[in-house]
């Protein structure tokens, strides 16, 4: 008899509302984000208007990158809570937290009306939101894996697919705002119109999440009274493998988000192309990742992650190389899509592979800081690390080499989980 056989369909009901539910939290998640990332030289512009255009840009990614030096702690208190009061709890709070980020970002005044207050005020916001974001990801994957009456890796895959869809959104904004406005308009009211939009979000999100029952393996597990304690002392080794293992999934993301960026700056190509190709890396990471779930789970989430890991290193150099040999539109959304499908491969397994390293009573915890600290190191700096690099070295090859550095560190990572910890 096949395991989907036995499932009641109460498993499968609950199994449906768990996927909803992590995916409005990871796509509000993700939408604030890419909308920050994309509107990045705008930003620049309201809220360091008096600095140099690069230093004013360092700034912006600055503030950006700060946002992801308080995940790991968010994953920190958040995960423990996750532990010690229940996923149910923990995934409520988190939405909470990250709607109140988002609207102060929507309402934050600029330079011209408060100084260098603006600039404070939306360091606050991605403060809130880092912190937010720090325990989302090990929550709401905790919950779906533990809620998946069977197929672990395809429904935990669809809180990937749901970045891909806040990606797609995000895109098809910054491609329909710079189109549609005026330069003036998109400076002065447009860039806030998404951080509006994505507000919407919120209370669909909290209220499904509200009417969620608690998993069972968190029900029956032994509760530890120090999770984090827990982690570190008795897992560390884990920890560690894991935070390299995230590396291919979120440096994908982030190159893919530096593009507008990258394109304007250094390539002189219109930003319209670099959201075209956000627009395409989202349609496949929106439809790919499921089908890259079912497969992880007849194969193994470690075998298919290794082969896109490998496919990274050997394609990032030509892939850059390419693109700043023949900087026109078709070749920058090639270059996108093609780091989409990276990303649809490696990212879509990661939950369901990290989610097998930790044992029930500490797994909120190990997957919020396992994920954080990666996606702090190797990806939520990218943007500041890459227009500092571009600026020092004048090299367009340097997002390129990054990559492959980056692709390096994960198949370490990779090769020590499928070694030593794949099971908790």
């Amino acid at each position: 008899m096949s395991a989907a056989s036995t499932i009641t369909p109460k498993q499968f009901k609950d199994a449906k509302k768990a996927v909803i539910s992590s995916s409005i939290g990871a796509a509000l998640e993700w939408f604030d984000i890419i909308v920050y990332a994309t509107f990045a030289t705008v930003i620049a512009k309201n809220f360091f208007p008096d600095s140099d255009p690069v230093f004013a840009l360092i700034l912006t990614f600055a503030t950006f990158a700060i946002s992801y030096l308080i995940r790991p702690l968010g994953g920190l208190v958040l995960g423990s809570y996750a532990d010690r009061k229940g996923r149910k709890s923990a995934l409520s709070l988190t939405l909470l937290l990250m709607m109140v980020g988002t609207l102060i970002m929507a309402v934050a005044p600029t330079y011209a009306q408060v100084g260098m207050w603006g600039g404070v005020i939306i360091l606050l916001s991605r403060l809130i939101q880092g912190f937010s974001a720090g325990g989302e990801f090990g929550t709401a994957t905790a919950f779906l894996i533990e809620t998946a009456p069977h197929k672990k890796a395809f429904y935990s895959s669809w809180q990937v697919a749901s970045q891909g869809a806040s990606m797609l959104l995000a895109s098809a904004f910054g491609f329909a705002l710079t189109e549609g406005l005026s330069e003036e308009a998109l400076n002065s009211w447009g860039w806030r119109v998404p951080f509006f939009v994505g507000l919407l979000i919120g209370p669909v999100g909290l209220y499904i999440r509200a009417r969620l029952s608690e998993t069972e393996d968190f029900i029956h597990s032994e509760k530890e009274s120090s999770p984090v304690k827990t982690l570190i002392v008795n897992h560390y080794g884990r920890l560690l493998a894991g935070s390299a293992v995230i590396g291919v999934a979120t440096i994908s993301v982030y190159m893919i988000l530096y593009m507008p960026t990258f394109a304007v700056t250094n390539l002189e190509i219109p930003a319209t192309a670099a959201y075209l190709g956000g627009v395409v890396a989202g349609i496949v990471t929106l439809v790919g990742v499921p089908f890259v779930g079912h497969l992880a789970d007849r194969v193994g989430p470690a075998k298919v992650m290794t082969y896109a890991a490998i496919g990274a290193l050997l394609l990032a150099w030509p892939l850059f190389q390419l693109l700043v040999t023949n900087p026109t539109v078709p070749t920058l959304v090639m270059v996108i899509g093609i780091l989409g499908v990276i990303m649809a491969f490696y990212f879509g397994p990661l939950p369901a592979l990290l989610s097998s390293m930790f044992p029930a009573a500490i797994r909120g915890t190990g997957l919020a800081v396992t994920y954080n600290v990666g996606v702090t190191l190797l990806g939520g700096i990218a943007p500041l690390v890459l227009t500092w690099l571009l600026s020092v070295t004048g090299s367009l090859s340097a997002p390129g080499l990054y990559y492959m550095a980056i692709a390096v560190i994960s198949l370490v990572g990779l090769y020590f989980v499928r070694t030593r910890y794949g099971r908790p």
